[in-house]
């Protein structure tokens, strides 16, 4: 999770890049992102829109990236705690280009519209963790589900989408539990779950924990688990393990060697392209085999 021991290993590891912050910020503004993420084969042309969708609580502002023909399994992205912005819309119509109907969500729609931190800033400038928790405090477990129902009924009345196969989900950081927690809250139509760096999936003293509900998932997984978060909580890949297969869940658990919290999203100080990129080819193969 994003706190303090990891902020400080991802300052440690600025310094032995020798990465400046300006470095990072022109690295990370939305005009660069194109250029981070490698091309995709054979993209399909796709259609992008901003779109809002009603929830129990208000409207939630998405974005929304299709396949410019066709009709494709559906996907819902969970950001990460820095929330919607360039990088996770590049990373969303990437998505779509290998074929899926994809809906980027704002999980901070309550509190705030829009994108949260200003291009070229991230969670380890001065400031931006205060501007970040308070609306990461406005989100739940509960939150979670009725969000996800909703944003499943959206995915499902629109033409680009395949209702006739399931779901996938992806959650980076705080939000990696949530490919679980709607995994089990809706089995019939949730097929997938990618967690990238996910914190807090498996915790033995904790009754909530979302490990529990493997007895109601029918969605098969993939657990990509950055090296620092397993060196401070080596247990959690196993006890998740166990959970897993005791209930016959399909899932691919991995630590990416060499990586730190926030490896994954284009746009983070800690990116690491190669291992990145591994997951994500096997993010595209969990989604070719339980999509279909």
């Amino acid at each position: 999770m994003c706190d303090e021991l990891t902020a400080k290993d991802t300052e440690d590891y600025v310094r032995r890049k020798g990465l400046t912050r300006r470095d990072f910020n022109k690295r990370s503004a939305g005009v660069a992102l194109a250029m981070l993420l490698p091309p995709v084969a054979n993209a399909l042309d796709v259609v992008e829109q901003d779109v809002v969708v009603q929830t129990p609580d208000g409207m939630a502002d998405c974005y929304f990236v299709h396949p410019a023909s066709g009709k494709h399994a559906a996907v819902i992205v969970w950001p990460d705690i820095v929330s919607i912005r360039p990088a996770f819309r590049a990373m969303g119509k990437r998505l779509a280009e290998s074929g899926y109907s994809v809906l980027v969500v704002n999980p901070y729609y309550r509190t705030v519209k829009g994108q949260v931190v200003p291009d070229g800033k991230g969670f380890r400038d001065p400031g931006i963790r205060e501007l970040l928790m308070p609306h990461a405090q406005s989100l739940s477990p509960e939150t979670c589900v009725t969000d996800g129902r909703a944003f499943v009924e959206y995915l499902d009345k629109q033409a680009s989408v395949d209702t006739g196969r399931k779901i996938g989900t992806t959650g980076y950081c705080m939000t990696g539990s949530y490919t679980m927690r709607l995994a089990a809250a809706i089995p019939d139509r949730i097929g997938a779950g990618g967690s990238f760096h996910g914190g807090g999936l498996a915790t033995a003293d904790d009754e909530n924990s979302p490990h529990l509900l493997a007895p109601q998932m029918k969605a098969g997984f993939l657990i990509a688990i950055a090296a620092n978060d397993d060196e401070r909580d080596p247990d959690a890949k196993v006890l998740l393990r166990k959970a897993f297969d005791a209930n016959s869940v399909r899932a691919e658990i991995e630590v990416y060697e060499d990586t730190l919290h926030g490896w994954c999203p284009p746009d983070s100080a800690v990116y690491h392209e190669a291992q990145a990129e591994r997951a994500w080819s096997r993010l595209l193969a969990l989604f070719e085999r339980e999509l279909s």
